[in-house]
């Protein structure tokens, strides 16, 4: 017998924090570049997403990155994985 195994590949994005007002939850700000069907410019897209922060660790302005997990309330099925280092300045 042959076993095929399942790959599923997890869902991981970087986003901005935008909101830690929530116990436990951030809202991230994930922004990417879509070039226009007709005129070919690049436009900025942005969808805000619910992420699970356990440790209340996330401020706003914070870069983190999320990835795709169970659903935890109606609209949060994102965990925050690490807070990435600031940049600059």
């Amino acid at each position: 017998m042959s076993e095929i195994a399942n790959t599923t590949s997890v869902k991981t994005v970087e986003g901005r924090v935008v909101s830690n007002k929530m116990n436990k939850t951030v809202t991230i700000l994930v922004e990417r570049l879509v070039k226009h069907a007709l005129y070919g410019k690049y436009i900025r897209r942005s969808t805000k997403l619910h992420a699970h922060d356990e440790d209340n660790a996330c401020n706003e302005g914070d870069i983190v990155r999320v990835t795709e997990c169970r659903p935890m309330s109606k609209t949060k099925n994102w965990r925050v994985v690490e807070v990435l280092p600031r940049t600059g300045k």
